[in-house]
């Protein structure tokens, strides 16, 4: 397969991306308001505190893994299911994430706008009965932490801030209650799918008070966040956030720089309010890796990519050197030797990174890529993702891997992740 992203409707338009990479396109995807950033003196101490500075004590090995939710990915295998059927398919990829000896797991609980919790500020999830609002008769995310936590799991609830609808644009579509439904100048479409503005600063806080409702009520340990702020480049689409730009862009030289403040604001902010709600949860993204090109700025990587600093105006790196969040996951979806984005030198990169911050770093691990008729040979050799943690362990700065995603930690297609845990876990380790 030669897509680059996250499989199927998690990674964004992945022809583009691979065409950025310099590598040839499978036409699939794969599932940042308007003030520049406070100067750190100005910022509130509980940001403040999360500044770089003396690392804290060496905490155990991360070893995690997502489960998506969109479209059905991993978790419900499908729409519709009974509650007692979506509980126990839930339980086995627990257990699943036990027998491979990990110790943390990412569910997706707001993969488009909508919610896995009752009471919550938006609609019931489609992904759970097939009709967007529908109660499902339980409470998945309060039923994930439990049984989390009673295996000795970490349970991270994953949320997507921006995206409203994964396979349409049409808002009479969503739930009548939905927030983007009852004000509809808060959306643009694009691509074929609706997301919210992040222009708009009643948009950033809206988001924001929808997704704390879960941190509020549940004992998360962490908040989680991946790579979608403003959309993957689509080929032949505009982005239209014109209005909001004349509203709220003044004093930016470029729309470019004004729409990656806002998304500094919105990860600056959350960071804040994450550590205000429930101090003991970790708030962390996992971005696509490249933050950016060396043949644009010396201070990026070695690679001929997609970036997210000028393709998704996510400044990923200057939220790790200010300390906005407490782990980064960069997915690092290539091969050991990729021609354009090459894993041996990404993962120094990162390192060099967080070195001197208190930014945790794992690595985000493509076993979904790992298959016997894989078009990539790296990827039908099982030895791949163990070389990955081989060469990931030089390195200080490296605290984990997290694997993508859960159905194939199940299933295991061609016995990577059993040669992983065989070479590089040979006992369990508890969670943090």
């Amino acid at each position: 397969m030669t897509y680059i992203g996250r499989r199927g409707l998690l990674a964004g338009a992945a022809g583009v991306i691979a065409a950025a990479a310099g590598s040839p396109a499978r036409a699939a995807e794969s599932a940042r308001g308007a003030e520049a950033a406070q100067p750190a003196a100005a910022q509130p101490a509980a940001a403040a505190a999360r500044r770089p500075g003396v690392r804290r004590k060496a905490a155990p090995e991360f070893r995690g893994m997502w489960i998506a939710s969109v479209e059905n990915v991993d978790w419900p295998s499908a729409p519709g299911l009974g509650a007692a059927e979506q509980r126990d398919e839930l339980s086995s990829l627990f257990d699943a994430a036990v027998a491979n000896r990990l110790n943390a797991v990412f569910l997706q609980v707001r993969p488009t706008a909508d919610a896995m919790w009752p009471g919550a500020r938006e609609p019931w999830s489609q992904w759970l009965t097939g009709r967007q609002g529908a109660d499902p008769g339980w409470d998945p995310l309060g039923t994930a932490v439990a049984d989390a936590h009673a295996r000795g799991l970490e349970l991270h609830a994953w949320f997507n801030p921006y995206r409203v609808a994964n396979n349409h644009t049409d808002p009479t579509r969503l739930a009548s209650s939905h927030p983007a439904r009852r004000n509809p100048g808060w959306t643009v479409p694009y691509g074929g799918k609706l997301y919210y503005n992040p222009g708009l600063p009643e948009v950033r806080a809206f988001v924001q008070e929808a997704m704390l409702d879960a941190v509020s009520r549940y004992a998360l340990d962490g908040v989680h966040w991946d790579d979608y702020f403003y959309p993957y480049p689509v080929a032949g689409e505009y982005f239209d956030d014109d209005d909001a730009y004349a509203r709220h862009g003044s004093g930016f030289a470029t729309r470019a720089d004004w729409r990656r403040s806002n998304i500094d604001a919105l990860v600056r902010e959350m960071s804040e309010k994450v550590r205000s709600v429930r101090p003991s949860a970790r708030f962390g993204i996992s971005p696509f890796a490249v933050w950016r090109n060396r043949d644009r700025d010396p201070l990026g990587s070695d690679t001929k990519s997609l970036a997210t600093y000028d393709d998704l105006y996510a400044d990923t790196r200057m939220w790790v050197r200010e300390g906005w969040i407490d782990y980064v996951v960069p997915q690092a979806y290539w091969h050991i030797g990729h021609p354009t984005a090459d894993y041996a030198k990404l993962v120094p990169w990162w390192a060099q990174t967080v070195a001197g911050t208190d930014v945790d770093l794992y690595i985000g691990e493509a076993l979904y890529r790992c298959e016997r008729d894989s078009a990539t040979a790296a990827w039908r050799d099982p030895a791949e993702l163990s070389r990955h943690l081989t060469l990931a362990s030089r390195y200080a700065e490296v605290r984990g891997h997290a694997y993508f995603s859960a159905k194939q930690v199940a299933a295991d297609p061609n016995g990577a992740m059993a040669r992983v845990v065989a070479d590089h876990y040979p006992t369990t380790v508890p969670p943090r």
